[in-house]
């Protein structure tokens, strides 16, 4: 069993080599997650605004994060298998070589599965993380707390999302977490702003 683990892993690691599937799947991942959040964020200040009760939110958020989530894996998946195959098809004009069951082939098509999971996993992930406290602490905070604690929550992701950015990226860690808080508050106060208006 132990050693199936490791041959696949082997396997997977040699996949990543051969289609670069770790940097695009990474990138999937913090794009997805930032408009998972700036999602539910918006939803939360909407919400908020209307007074709309818990189990609005709550299944709103989550319809909204499956939304993504399918969108996210559908979409990649055709475009980065169109885009596999165009390579592959160029690589064996250039070659003169038929790569139909070669490694290269088998790594690509890891690598638009992996892919395809993580755009998808990605949105629905990070909404269920900033609504938690609707799913887990309603029973025991006022509402507005819940509200206000999800926020915080919604802007703690964005930080984190910019101080991982910041150390792939090898820039001030600090300063790439604000700058994704900066795009949460832009989100929250245009939302105030056209929300606080209609609603009005």
């Amino acid at each position: 069993m132990l050693s199936k683990l490791r041959e696949k892993l082997r396997l997977l690691s040699d996949y990543n080599k051969l289609a670069h599937i770790e940097k695009i799947a990474r990138r999937y991942f913090v794009m997805n997650s930032f408009d998972g959040v700036l999602a539910i964020l918006g939803i939360l200040v909407g919400s908020l605004i209307a007074g709309a009760p818990a189990a609005l939110v709550v299944s709103t958020g989550i319809a909204a994060g499956i939304a993504m989530g399918v969108s996210g894996i559908w979409g990649a998946y055709l475009t980065e298998r169109a885009e596999r195959q165009k390579e592959i098809r160029d690589l064996e004009r250039a070659t003169l070589t038929k790569l139909k069951a070669t490694q290269i082939e088998r790594a690509a098509k890891a690598a638009v599965v992996i892919i395809a999971l993580v755009d998808g996993i990605a949105p629905l992930a990070a909404a269920l993380i900033v609504l938690m406290p609707f799913l887990i602490l309603r029973p025991f905070l006022a509402l507005q707390q819940i509200y206000y604690l999800s926020i915080g929550i919604a802007f703690a992701a964005l930080f984190m999302l910019g101080v991982f950015l910041g150390n792939l990226s090898r820039e001030n860690i600090i300063k790439m977490g604000l700058i994704m808080i900066l795009a949460g508050l832009a989100s929250v106060g245009l939302s105030y702003i056209l929300l606080g208006t209609v609603v009005a």
